[in-house]
């Protein structure tokens, strides 16, 4: 049988004295202090965290446009958190989370991929949000309380740093809360690099820096806020010489490559630079005759002259208003609208021409009231009808903001939500318009009445107000669109100017200092940040006159480098360290064809001899195969991504096979026929030719080759001896061809 031992009250009080007096006491350990109890959990600050982490409310997943996926909705990236809310925990029939049980709610099952998930597995059962979902659903699922801290600000660090290629940094993400609290959230924050070409950033926060040099932001997202971390790229070789500095762009384009180690190219020959700054702010090559007077010019400030006296022809009107009613949608979608096409185009153009301040333009166009007749601006209001569809071309156009996302939910990758979207619209809700007497046209008028919009989510009234500011009192009498006109055109603006001047920097560079062109906000910062600031500000203190940022702009030599890599920038694409060559637009392509042939393109409606770039609307893409070809826009948008700027295989066969551009080769009295007169010597001809094409004299390898093809005798196709005279003007035309086939010719360099 089993033996117990048991010891009797005296017995045990024995026992226990004899082992104290047989040995010291032992020395008590001191208590350690309690475990803090774990603060309550915050749906706002813990759970929707998760969720964005994991991926399940982007707009591929459960957070795709009112239909959510497999009847499971959430917000955008977890704008809507209260919304999220009633979705997790009211709806699923009690099986999307549930508490006694938490391992076993369907929202864990599905995340982990324990029972089949479409998105696949989001979160490991051995994760931190895993196990932080564990615990809110078992202490009932709090949403929180209007006592919870609220997330004030986002940091990461480092917040600027210089990375050589190929090397890694680990970030460090802070979140910063209303009581004075912080959080690290590096691993629940979302990373992504502006220029996947330049850098990479995983899940965890380490960024890679890849092998091309200059500038790139990483953009880190956690709970709605966004920060940055701005990373240089140096090349780190020796920059010895920089070109002297002509004004303040030159200052700072060179003191940047300076700092990241790229050595600029040479300043361009006289040739180059008078082509480049010709079809830049002229639309247009120059003609031999401006081309031999400039060569010949010992002037030293000839090329400052030049660019004056381009800014004083009506060239620059017409290919400026070109631009502008393209993105400002003077498109033809009628017969009748010819009218307000025509009178809108010229108004662009005789403001121009009359260097009209920017914010006069853009003020006539919003305040505009009347008919098209007595106010062509007007025409704006014709094409662009909706205040939700007005502000968000305002706002991309004018502001470089897009604003289009903010309608639905908060903006992704910035700091507007829908009510700043709202207030936006409401300096729209009083545009009246009714028909008048002529057909298709509409009178614009302000209706009286308190401005405000209504917000279709909560339901209340919104009044106008600028991005970021307070709601001015605007009295029913008062035209708002005017009271925006005011803010956008204030010297404190913050968007207005550098939405500019980033948009003509763009034009003259290729690529603007924040790409897309207009797409500014904090996420996506500039290239050069001192120097979008400093052209702001110039174009600000003009009193924001057009041809003065063009001035500023052609006159530095960083816009006249050469486009001929050195042995260190050929593969420098942002920081402007040689120029950018880009291909003709359509239009100035077309004009360039006409006057290297000496031929004409004829336009319906329009007077003989009016140049591509003058044309009103789009209605002459359908009439010229040519222009649709080489992708004019359609004045669809007011994003210049319409306009195509890449090369394709249907442009290269129209410009080699088209009976269009044959029928421009042969035309009577054209260059062709001119040039292959007895009279005209054939070197004189050759130069003529490169003089009209590249701005340029022949080399003496490129005069000998062409001389001896001109002097070919030529055959015809049943190999009879073609007659002299003819013989000569086929072989001009074959080589006007070849040489408008050319990329020197192509584009502009």
């Amino acid at each position: 049988m089993p033996f117990h031992f048991r010891l009797t009250p005296s017995a045990g009080f024995a026992l226990a004295l004899a082992f104290a007096t047989a040995a010291p006491a032992p020395t008590m350990a001191a208590e350690e202090p309690p475990a803090p109890e774990p603060r309550p959990l915050s749906f706002v600050n813990d759970i929707a965290p998760i969720l964005t982490k994991a991926d399940c409310n982007t707009g591929a997943c459960h957070a795709k446009a009112i239909t959510g996926q497999r009847g499971f909705r959430l917000s955008l990236l977890g704008f809507e958190t209260e919304e999220d809310y009633e979705h997790i925990v009211k709806e699923g029939r009690g099986r999307r989370v549930f508490p006694p049980a938490p391992e076993q709610s369907l929202l864990l099952l599905k995340a982990a991929n324990i029972v089949p998930h479409g998105g696949g597995k989001k979160l490991d059962p051995d994760s931190e949000g895993y196990r932080t979902l564990v615990r809110w659903i078992g202490e009932g699922m709090p949403y929180g309380d209007a006592a919870d801290p609220e997330i004030a600000s986002l940091e990461v660090e480092p917040a600027r740093m210089t990375m050589s290629p190929g090397a890694t940094q680990q970030l460090k993400v802070t979140a910063r809360y209303s009581d004075g609290s912080a959080r690290d959230v590096t691993g629940m924050a979302l990373y992504e690099a502006n220029d996947r070409d330049m850098a990479e950033a995983d899940g965890g926060g380490l960024v890679k820096t890849l092998d091309l040099p200059g500038k790139v932001a990483v953009m880190v997202r956690y709970s709605g806020l966004v920060s940055v971390s701005n990373i240089s790229i140096p090349l780190g070789a020796p920059v010895e010489a920089v070109p002297p500095s002509k004004n303040f762009i030159d200052d700072l384009v060179f003191a940047n490559l300076k700092e990241i180690g790229i050595p600029p190219s040479p300043v361009a020959d006289d040739a180059t630079f008078l082509r480049r700054v010709s079809l830049d702010i002229a639309g247009r090559l120059p003609s031999t005759e401006e081309t031999a007077a400039f060569l010949a010019s010992t002037d030293p400030d000839k090329r400052d002259r030049a660019i004056d006296a381009l800014l004083a022809t009506p060239d620059y009107a017409d290919y400026f208003a070109n631009k502008w009613t393209a993105l400002l949608k003077n498109k033809r979608e009628e017969a009748a609208d010819i009218t307000a096409n025509f009178a809108f185009h010229a108004w662009m153009r005789d403001s121009l021409l009359a260097n009209a301040p920017y914010d006069e333009i853009v003020r006539q166009i919003l305040g505009a009231t009347g008919t098209i007749v007595s106010n062509p601006p007007v025409a704006w209001y014709k094409r662009v009808k909706e205040p939700n569809q007005q502000l968000e071309d305002v706002a991309q156009l004018f502001l470089g903001v897009r604003m289009n996302c903010a309608q639905c939910h908060h903006h992704p990758f910035e700091r507007w939500s829908q009510n700043d979207y709202y207030a936006l619209s409401a300096f729209f809700t009083q545009v009246g318009r009714k028909p008048t007497a002529i057909a298709g046209e509409d009178l614009i008028f302000h209706k009286r009445g308190l401005a405000q919009v209504d917000d279709k989510k909560t339901g209340g009234k919104v009044r106008p107000a600028g991005l970021g500011q307070t709601p001015p009192e605007i009295l029913p009498d008062e035209d708002p669109r005017l009271v925006l006109a005011d803010w956008m055109g204030g010297k404190e603006n913050p968007f207005f100017a550098k939405a500019l001047v980033n948009r003509y920097w763009k034009h003259f560079f290729k690529r603007g200092l924040v790409e897309p062109e207009d797409d500014l906000r904090d996420s996506n910062p500039a290239t050069n940040p001192e120097l979008l600031d400093a052209l702001a500000a110039h174009f600000i203190e003009s009193g924001f006159d057009l041809k003065e940022i063009v001035r500023a702009i052609a006159r530095s030599h960083a816009y006249q480098l050469s486009e001929r890599p050195n042995g260190h920038n050929a593969i420098d694409r942002q920081n402007f360290s040689h120029f950018y060559p880009k291909r003709l637009p359509a239009e100035v392509l077309l004009d360039a064809i006409d006057g290297l042939t000496g031929a004409k393109t004829d336009f319906a409606d329009l007077p003989p001899g009016t140049r591509a770039i003058a044309l009103p609307d789009n209605s002459y893409n359908r009439a010229a195969p040519f222009l649709k070809v080489f992708g004019r826009p359609e004045g669809a948008s007011v994003c210049e991504c319409e306009r195509v700027q890449s090369s394709s295989l249907a442009q290269s066969l129209h410009l080699m096979n088209s009976a269009e551009v044959k029928g421009k080769l042969s035309a009577a009295g054209g260059r062709a026929e001119r040039l292959s007169k007895p009279e005209v010597p054939v070197a004189d001809g050759v130069r003529e030719i490169y003089l009209a094409a590249f701005g340029r004299e022949p080399s003496g390898e490129e005069l000998s080759v062409a001389e001896e093809f001109l002097n070919q005798p030529r055959t015809d196709a049943k190999n009879q001896p073609v007659a002299p005279a003819l013989a000569k003007r086929m072989a001009y035309e074959d080589l006007l061809w070849a040489i408008m086939n050319t990329k020197e010719f192509l584009y502009n360099h």
